[in-house]
């Protein structure tokens, strides 16, 4: 059994690797690799898309080798730590949802201090590739990590976990310009701000797949808070995420590829909203993936056109 939201292709991909380990550790090992959501790389892609549109407006080309293989390391080792957390936070409420109920530690197939373990682990290796960079870097990691334990908690006390996710995932943003340039001019935060509301909407239609089971268990997100406004409000930070995306390309003074990569991010959210309308659990489910292209299309045009200049 296997988590309701997992990718077929990804879990295919990983059951082959796994193939060459020991039989008697495969289960145990495929455990853990689902504990991490390396099931679902849905996820790392979009903190990887963000982090990459940072690096390059940073340089203002291809960033070079060192914080560009980093920071693409450090997406997956941070994400895979918020992953372990956030199961151990939730372990109780998971076993209550339909999409999360066979979850790792909600199936108890692995133990919450098991979880706290990995989780630790991955925090180690992530601060010993940031130490890899400067100090104002490191500084900044600090606020990173802070963000990526809160997060999971903040689901039982406001509405608005979306927006702390979105500032968890953004965090990457500043501490790339800081590790490329040393400093985090203001176009940097106009593109966490960017993240943290592109975040927040594609995570609100993620939630939608869970409201009426976090209803019932009294878990809080910000579908429930929106109710019925839910897909006007997605509309309306769709509206602002790209306002701030133009906003980007404008300050960075980006050419044409760019505003062909903005037209598809267009087209793409368009489709969303238009997808998830009458709120069906898996239109939802899609349209959150959707959120994938989005990412790699504007950092396609943002690459493009630095590459231009």
């Amino acid at each position: 059994m296997q988590p309701e939201d997992s990718s077929v292709r990804a879990g295919y991909v990983l059951r082959k690797l796994l193939g060459l380990l020991p039989a008697g550790w495969r289960d145990t090992a495929y455990n853990y690799l689902v504990l991490t959501r390396m099931d679902r790389p849905v996820g790392a892609l979009l903190l990887l898309w963000a982090c990459w549109w940072a690096l390059w407006l940073a340089a203002m080309d291809f960033p070079p080798w060192k914080p560009w293989l980093i920071f693409t390391l450090g997406v997956f080792v941070m994400r895979s730590a918020g992953c372990a957390i956030n199961d151990f936070a939730d372990r109780k409420l998971d076993a209550q949802v339909r999409r999360t109920r066979a979850r790792p530690i909600a199936a108890g197939t692995i133990s919450p201090g098991a979880a706290l373990i990995v989780f630790a682990v991955l925090l180690v290796v992530a601060f010993g590739l940031v130490l890899l960079t400067n100090p104002l870097t490191i500084k900044l990691s600090f606020g990173g990590a802070a963000l990526a334990a809160l997060y999971p908690f903040t689901k039982r006390y406001t509405h608005l976990p979306q927006v702390v996710l979105g500032a968890a995932f953004g965090w990457s943003i500043p501490m790339a310009f800081a590790a490329v340039s040393n400093h985090v001019p203001p176009i940097a935060w106009l593109l966490f701000l960017a993240n943290v509301v592109w975040s927040t909407l594609y995570d609100t239609e993620y939630a939608m797949v869970d409201r009426d089971d976090d209803l019932k268990v009294g878990a809080k997100s910000t579908a429930i808070l929106f109710g019925e406004l839910d897909v006007p409000v997605i509309g309306l930070l769709m509206a602002t995420f790209l306002v701030a995306m133009a906003m980007v390309g404008h300050r960075a003074l980006l050419g044409w590829p760019y505003w062909y990569g903005f037209g598809a991010a267009v087209v793409l959210l368009g489709w969303q909203l238009r997808h998830i309308r009458q709120r069906e659990r898996s239109a939802c489910l899609e349209a959150f993936r959707n959120n994938n292209w989005v990412g790699l299309a504007l950092w396609i045009g943002m690459a493009l056109a630095l590459a231009i200049r």
